[in-house]
């Protein structure tokens, strides 16, 4: 079960902010608080923990401008996803390839879905000319991933319950934030236009 829940938490997490996620489980693997599986250990090499806190600090700041945000979870749709589904097949060690396998397919599809809702959901806040929305937003991101990381390592049971509640909301609501982000380039497209 523990396995498991890291295994989808990596995915889950890696969707909202995939460099806090692999400085996270780095840093708390390099000090003894988690045990990555083999795989996974060279997060906590010194190196890889640099260049994932270079990437942290990068992705924290490009988070709070609005305008630079929703590029960055553009660009970052063909990386958060892949990576979550390798993550979640790390996770598992070296075991029988076809759960492998499935870890990659069941991961790439929640990084998938929490890259989207995040991003769909920022797309939507940006239309807002007052940058608070947005930063409060990006913070409760920031904050989300930790305590969900946490959840996943120290009661994974309630992480797993929390995550098939977040799959029938993200089933449920990304086909509304896809309504909304259609009606706001059809609007632009119409003051294109008009101007």
């Amino acid at each position: 079960m523990e396995t498991v829940a890291l295994s989808a938490g990596l995915a889950w997490a890696s969707g909202i902010r995939l460099y806090l996620v692999l400085f996270l489980a780095g840093l708390l693997a390099r000090l003894g608080y988690l045990d990555l599986p083999e795989p996974l250990t060279v997060l906590s090499h010194p190196l890889v923990l640099g260049a994932s806190g270079v990437m942290l600090v990068i992705e924290f700041v490009a988070d709070k401008v609005p305008a630079i945000d929703s590029t960055w979870d553009a660009l970052h749709t063909f990386i958060r996803i892949p990576a979550g589904a390798f993550l979640a097949a790390a996770a598992l060690g070296t075991t029988d390839p076809a759960w492998v396998a499935s870890a990659a397919i069941l991961g790439g599809s929640i990084a998938a879905g929490t890259h989207l809702m995040k991003a769909g959901g920022r797309a939507l806040i940006n239309t807002s000319p007052e940058p608070i929305s947005n930063w409060l937003a990006s913070m409760t991101e920031d904050l989300l991933v930790p305590v969900g990381l946490f959840t996943a390592i120290m009661a994974p049971v309630a992480f797993l319950i929390a995550l098939a509640a977040f799959a029938i909301l993200t089933v449920w609501l990304l086909p509304k934030l896809w309504r909304g982000i259609r009606g706001m380039l059809a609007r632009f497209g119409r003051l294109a236009q008009s101007g």
